[in-house]
């Protein structure tokens, strides 16, 4: 029995993007690592830097060469030489964040989550589309050379009907981080949780029935939870998330055909492996790297989906984005987890 090799990836060189002027709203340690990534590997333009604090604006603004410093959220979003803004606030921001920058006319690439919960995701979705702008969230994984090449195994039937998936993150954290900050709607879920569930609901849709159990931990967060899900055809995925301690942070989707192994840390750049029944193998090579290495995808498809008029983008769609937090949304009602400002349905 031969197989094929696999499809090469699709994803265009990040320097010949079309150019935006980006605003960053919000200078924090995600921030820096997007605002490295894409001077490094773009044509892209930082613009300006905004922040609650003009000290700290002003600060990122000097480290990075950043033209334009501004004190608040709403200068920025108001600033005329910015085509985009990417929302990093923290999570409890996401969504007011991008409100303002898409009632001031501007596009915006969110980070993950895109709200807290489905509905403040449907409510970006829906004043993006009455504005008549870009919105996405950068789920950056879904954007790697690695994730288009995937999608096109997914698409071409190679591992016929898809029957499993199993994907876990975890990680180490200092007791200072904010995960484990209430207040910031903390825990894992919404930090680490949010890439295996979205690879769930990006490679089986919708479950039919989600059963969750959860641990808490001492400072009042959720420590861990995992999850079972069906689907519609019988399918089963397994997710684990917690802030105890590092992980492979692996990744298995099962078919009848063949199964698709992603090389951990399955959200950052790196290569997988098709085996078949009768021993073959088929391997993708991506240099392993972090998201220096890895988040300049998701600024220059942004850019080139902008250039032809689109208003999402194709990796990540906005309804893509909803569907994730649906799951997260039951995940957390199942285990008692309230996050501040969440929106209720």
């Amino acid at each position: 029995m031969t197989h094929s090799g696999l499809p090469a990836s699709r994803v265009p060189d990040s320097r010949d993007a079309p150019v935006l002027r980006w605003g960053v709203m919000g200078p924090g340690w995600i921030a820096e690592r997007f605002t490295e990534s894409v001077q490094a590997h773009t044509g892209q333009v930082i613009a300006a830097v905004g922040s609650r604090s003009l000290k700290r604006s002003k600060a990122f603004a000097e480290a990075y060469n950043i033209p334009a410093a501004y004190g608040s959220y709403e200068e920025l979003a108001a600033a005329p030489d910015i085509d985009i803004v990417y929302v990093c606030t923290p999570h409890t921001g996401h969504h007011a964040a991008a409100v303002l920058a898409i009632e001031a006319g501007k596009h915006v690439l969110v980070e993950k989550p895109i709200g807290l919960d489905a509905a403040q995701a449907r409510d970006v979705a829906a004043r993006a589309e009455q504005a008549g702008v870009f919105a996405a969230e950068a789920m950056w994984t879904f954007f790697l050379p690695k994730f288009d090449v995937i999608r096109q195994v997914l698409e071409a039937g190679m591992l016929g009907g898809i029957t499993t998936v199993v994907a876990e993150y975890g990680e180490h954290f200092d007791p200072s981080h904010r995960i484990f900050n209430p207040g910031l709607a903390g825990g894992p879920l919404l930090d680490l949780g949010m890439y295996p569930l979205a690879l769930v609901t990006e490679v089986l849709g919708d479950p039919i029935q989600v059963f969750a159990v959860g641990q808490p931990h001492q400072s009042g967060v959720n420590a861990q939870l995992s999850a079972i899900m069906t689907f519609d055809g019988g399918a089963q995925a397994v997710v684990n998330t917690h802030l105890h301690n590092f992980t492979p942070t692996s990744a298995t989707i099962v078919g009848s055909h063949a199964t698709l192994t992603i090389d951990g840390p399955f959200n950052m750049p790196g290569g997988f492996d098709v085996r078949f029944p009768d021993g073959t193998r088929l391997r993708y090579e991506e240099a392993k790297g972090g998201h220096v290495e890895g988040l300049h995808h998701e600024a220059t498809a942004v850019a080139r989906a902008i250039a032809e008029g689109r208003k999402e983008a194709e990796p990540r769609t906005l309804s893509a984005s909803v569907r994730t937090l649906e799951v997260a949304d039951e995940i957390r009602r199942q285990l008692g987890i309230a996050f501040p400002e969440s929106t209720k349905e």
